[in-house]
């Protein structure tokens, strides 16, 4: 199996209801940082793809028809060229409120994580620290302008990367109807899901 659906946007931009809603249109199942705490195993091929820039791709996403948020956003490019005939979803909020649910979520979360006694923890922790906070923000998360400055050169790399008859540009706030026309599914006859927000992070 491969990819039939890539996202492009970075965590915090309604990936995980993102990841509910493409598997409620039947493209399941979709990863997310999420599925790495049920199979731990699968750090060992993202630790591989931070050394050498690559894995076998094909044998992780064995089991997935779509791959959202980190850490399959950073490779986003290469999994367009891999699989030519997958659409891409770039999920997008507006970047203030984008950066200060990270401040307040996932950068905390990485560095207390740092800090643990358990040690298949901390090497998450490390190896998420280095694809996210160094490799993508270079070691600058906490200073807001640079943030923000990389997500919108993140934004404008794949719109100009990726053919617009390809690429869907999203938001949650959108529902169902373009994600729908989009993957050419029949709109679900319920909401479009709303999760993980920062205050619901917080208490997990």
């Amino acid at each position: 199996m491969t990819l039939d659906v890539i996202g492009a946007g970075f965590g915090r931009t309604g990936t995980l209801s993102l990841k509910l809603a493409l598997e409620k249109l039947g493209f399941k199942k979709t990863y997310h940082m999420a599925e790495l705490f049920g199979q731990p195993q699968h750090l060992d091929s993202w630790e591989q793809a931070l050394a050498t820039g690559s894995c076998d791709w094909d044998t992780l996403f064995s089991d997935y028809r779509a791959a959202v948020d980190w850490p399959a956003c950073y490779y986003w490019q290469e999994y367009a060229e891999l699989y030519p005939r997958a659409k891409v979803i770039l999920s997008l909020r507006s970047p203030e409120s984008w950066v200060n649910s990270v401040h307040k979520t996932i950068y905390p979360a990485t560095k207390e994580a740092l800090e643990s006694n358990d040690p298949k923890l901390k090497r998450w922790a490390k190896w998420s620290n280095q694809l996210i906070w160094e490799n993508t923000f270079s070691g600058r998360i906490e200073d807001k302008q640079y943030a923000i400055q990389i997500f919108n050169d993140h934004i404008e790399r794949v719109k100009k990367t990726i053919s617009a008859d390809r690429l869907l540009i999203f938001q949650a706030t959108d529902g169902w109807m373009p994600l729908c026309e989009f993957l050419e599914c029949e709109i679900p006859n319920e909401a479009y899901p709303r999760v993980n927000s920062s205050e619901e992070f917080a208490r997990r």
